[in-house]
């Protein structure tokens, strides 16, 4: 049975957060919350998880959500499953900005912002999906045990020609082969 957790209730009013001083926040999920969590994300377990901060007011109506995220998180090896177990330990901010413009026509290409930390100021902020988020993009992607077996050389080619390997593209390789073949042919380099 899956359970769904109630994100709503950690999500905070703006209106009712202090314009005079920081308004602190600790979120320690317990077991069920941290397993909901871990089924959500797509790993095998979420040992710890605590996200603490503050949110606190900026010019007249803007808004900074700063906080420290830590977890343990347990995912498979990429290359031989056994479980690899990560700390993740990451400083987060949110700014939530009143006069936030979209500029992003629909269908139409825009580049990526070079500050991906802002966003619009709407009626509430929720320092529960600031966690789940920032944790999402903390999970190592391709997570691999101390004791994996270095990754092989896949090699490709048609029948009967020299494949090419992946030293023969780095910048130098060839390089290297001529000042070999000067060294060996008169002597010098």
């Amino acid at each position: 049975m899956s359970q769904k957790i109630d994100t709503s209730r950690h999500a905070l009013a703006v209106s009712g957060l202090p314009q005079n001083r920081p308004h602190d926040f600790a979120l320690t999920p317990d077991d069920p919350a941290r397993k909901a969590l871990a089924r959500e994300l797509d790993v095998t377990a979420l040992r710890k998880l605590r996200f603490d901060g503050e949110i606190r007011s900026t010019g007249k109506r803007d808004f900074v959500l700063t906080g420290r995220l830590g977890a343990t998180v347990v995912q498979p090896c990429v290359q031989t499953l056994e479980p690899v177990t990560t700390r993740i330990e990451a400083e987060i901010e949110r700014r939530y900005l009143s006069d936030w413009e979209e500029t992003a026509q629909e269908g139409a290409e825009t580049e990526m912002p070079e500050d991906v930390t802002s966003e619009p100021l709407g009626s509430h902020i929720d320092p529960w999906a600031v966690m789940v988020e920032a944790l999402a993009l903390h999970i190592p992607d391709y997570p691999r045990a101390k004791d994996a077996p270095p990754l092989g050389e896949m090699v490709v080619t048609e029948p009967g020609k020299t494949p090419l390997r992946d030293e023969d593209t780095k910048p130098f390789a060839a390089l290297a082969a001529l000042k070999g073949k000067l060294a060996d042919g008169d002597g010098e380099a």
